[in-house]
């Protein structure tokens, strides 16, 4: 995440806090319960590294979540990564720095637009116990040679490959014509790829589905969308351009975009890359 945009979430998540611990009677904090339309729902990564709150309110609202691995919380926040800023009715916040196998308190805190402020009651989630990587994500670091737009700085190409689910790339509203090619510095024998649509609040922004292109020939098309989305195919190259096939319009791009290297699972697909799966 860039400074200043962290520097943006922690000054909310500040000023919601406070607002929320030092609220007196004549301004009472309210139980956000009353205004949630659907349960919160917490999904962990598979290597127990992040986790991903999802949260409908009946009033347009901001929110964030603070967690911690004890009840005092110890200083974790999240906040949307939806770049409408301010309030709006879907939430989601991905939660970072997560150790595997480990129980996390969490609590979720919000203002509506008429300043009244709601807080949940302390929750829990544990992290899965971290699933050893049979394959090495090559993608990661690689160098983003151009990509078909970046909404701002804060959303930028390389965001899709910095290894941090906080961040993420946009497009300045490509929707189905988003791409972006990456250099992963030499000749790598892929024995996968792995996909992270971004996503608006609104519905907008998922890829859907897209394609794989190397040496000139393409491959695909590959089933996306919110959370990874593993394709299992096999090719050699160095330069690797993807295209979305099918979105729902938007400031289209990805959380994160991985390249895998190593020994397939059993039930792989050819280099049709036809299959992929979600996880």
């Amino acid at each position: 995440m860039s400074t200043h945009r962290l520097v943006a979430a922690l000054l909310f998540a500040g000023v919601l806090l406070t607002a929320c611990a030092t609220a007196s009677e004549s301004s009472p904090v309210g139980p956000i319960d009353a205004v949630i339309d659907e349960e919160i729902g917490v999904t962990p990564a598979p290597d127990g590294r992040s986790a991903v709150l999802r949260v409908t309110t009946s009033l347009e609202m901001a929110c964030a979540v603070v967690y911690g691995e004890t009840q005092e919380l110890g200083g974790g926040l999240a906040t949307d990564i939806d770049m409408r800023g301010g309030a709006h009715k879907d939430h989601q916040a991905t939660m970072t720095g997560l150790e595997p196998d480990t129980e996390y308190f969490y609590r979720v805190q919000g203002s509506g637009v008429d300043g009244a402020l709601y807080q949940g009651e302390l929750t829990t989630f544990r992290t899965p116990v971290a699933r050893k990587a049979a394959r090495k994500n090559v993608a990661e670091g690689a160098t983003v040679v151009e990509a078909s737009s970046e909404f701002s700085g804060d959303f930028a190409a390389g965001n899709a490959v910095d290894g941090d689910l906080a961040t993420e790339w946009s497009t300045a509203g490509d929707g189905d014509d988003a791409w972006i090619t990456l250099d992963l510095g030499e000749p790598v024998d892929v024995t996968g790829i792995g996909f992270r649509s971004r996503a608006m609040g609104d519905g907008s922004s998922i890829i859907e589905r897209y394609t794989v292109t190397v040496d000139g020939r393409t491959l695909g098309p590959f089933e996306a969308g919110e959370g990874l989305s593993v394709a299992e195919t096999t090719f050699t190259g160095r330069e690797i351009r993807f295209d979305a096939a099918e979105t729902t319009g938007g400031n289209t791009g990805a959380v994160e975009i991985e390249v895998y290297s190593g020994p397939k699972n059993s039930q792989a697909s050819t280099a049709s890359g036809t299959r992929s799966a979600r996880q």
